[in-house]
């Protein structure tokens, strides 16, 4: 098996490949999907409350575009800020905020946050770029371990929040259940008043199964645990129209929702309202969305399935195991005898790149260097076909040499 495999392995160094599947990104067919956006104005630049969208102010957006958050969200649009392109800046934005009144309440202390893991790294980038400790925990069947969750909140007051990806979780793939979203809703009542629920709700819309477990609703369930205030939600539009040209949304609390305008008052007089108009007019309602996000199931799916295929040999032959996502950009996978840090190299050393060792969990640092993020979403299915035989001929390569 050595032989062949290291002969396998040769052929692709002097192939000349040039294969990304580093991060989950839209393809083209996929964009193309959103081209009728750049229809939608057609001169009429006048929203249903009769402001001109091309001006200034608006900063909690536009009535329509309100109401598409509050439908991605599943929370009423008064609720909802509409934003600009990107639901990160969002994130970063209403973390300085609270920080800023941690520090005014405790100026010495650590700020401390939970990272469910393996998870988003830019998520993590936040917290580090923010001085915040991240304390990692994993998933079970559910979701995040709760049990743990809830015995750390207890023991430490320092722990600020939680980060959350709650629907097709990025990269497992999971989708929180009932049980565990009522735990987080209460989660505040045993961490305390300053303690806040970042909600990424990034694939809301984003099924490859029509029949995936539907989300319980957060915010619903905070109202009655009485933590709404300590609940944000975020979502938006980057992998449903155009990724660098979508819209991000924030849904919060009216008490908390004032506070964050008014924290943002002084950085900008509003975000792109003809962005949203076109948006809004694009995807008007639940159906609209839904047929929308069948057409990229359409694209999608062949390429998660390709993906289950390929990686088929490494299950025969015991040297790892992954996700079996019902939606989402991601799969997976968790190696058995090979570290992530060295099929990465060989990979990358035959032309095909994958998302860094270690991404998915805090500081970069895998404890088993065992996670391989996979992103199918971009590459078609020729490309995808001889990454994924890169990757698997890697792993096999790399299985064999640590034994």
């Amino acid at each position: 098996m050595t032989t062949s495999i290291d002969a396998q392995y040769d052929q692709y160094l002097s192939a000349g490949l040039a294969l990304d599947l580093t991060r989950g990104k839209p393809c083209s067919d996929q964009l193309d999907l959103s081209c009728a956006l750049e229809d939608m104005i057609a001169g009429n630049f006048k929203t249903v409350d009769g402001t001109d969208a091309r001006n200034y102010g608006g900063l909690l957006g536009i009535p329509e575009a309100r109401a598409l958050g509050g439908t991605l969200l599943d929370v009423d649009p008064k609720y909802i800020m509409a934003g600009g392109n990107s639901s990160l800046t969002l994130m970063y934005q209403f973390l300085v905020w609270r920080l800023r009144t941690w520090q005014e309440n405790d100026p010495m202390q650590t700020f401390k946050f939970i990272c469910v893991v393996p998870g988003y790294d830019r998520h993590f980038t936040i917290c580090e770029h923010l001085g915040i400790e991240m304390i990692s925990v994993g998933f079970d069947a559910d979701g995040p371990n709760m049990t743990k969750i809830e015995a750390l909140v207890r023991q430490d007051q320092n722990i600020k929040g939680i980060w959350c990806v709650p629907k097709h979780s990025n990269p497992t793939g999971h989708t929180y259940s009932q049980a565990t979203v009522e735990r987080l809703a209460n989660l505040p009542n045993l961490a305390g008043k300053d303690f806040i629920l970042m909600w990424d709700n990034a694939y809301a819309a984003h099924d490859l199964d029509p029949r995936t477990m539907p989300l319980t609703n957060l915010m619903a369930r905070a109202q009655a645990a009485q933590t709404a205030h300590q609940v944000a939600l975020f979502a938006s539009t980057s992998k449903i129209t155009f990724a660098g040209a979508g819209l991000a949304f924030c849904g919060l609390s009216e008490p908390m929702l004032q506070g964050f305008e008014t924290f943002l008052t002084p950085q900008m007089i509003g975000f792109d309202k003809v962005n949203q108009l076109r948006h809004a007019r694009l995807l008007k309602d639940s159906n609209d969305i839904a047929k929308h996000m069948a057409a990229h199931r359409v694209i999608l799916e062949p390429k998660f399935q390709r993906v289950q295929e390929k990686l088929m040999p490494l299950a025969e032959a015991d040297l790892a195991t992954w996700s079996k996502p019902g939606g989402g950009y991601f799969v997976s996978l968790d190696l058995k005898a090979a570290s992530a840090t060295q099929v990465i190299a060989l990979a990358n050393a035959a032309g095909v790149k994958l998302t860094p060792a270690g991404a998915t969990f805090p500081y970069g640092r895998d404890p088993e260097d065992k996670n391989i993020r996979i992103a199918p979403s971009f590459p078609d299915m020729i490309e995808l076909d001889q990454a994924l035989d890169v990757l698997v001929c890697c792993i096999v390569k790399a299985s064999e040499m640590d034994r």
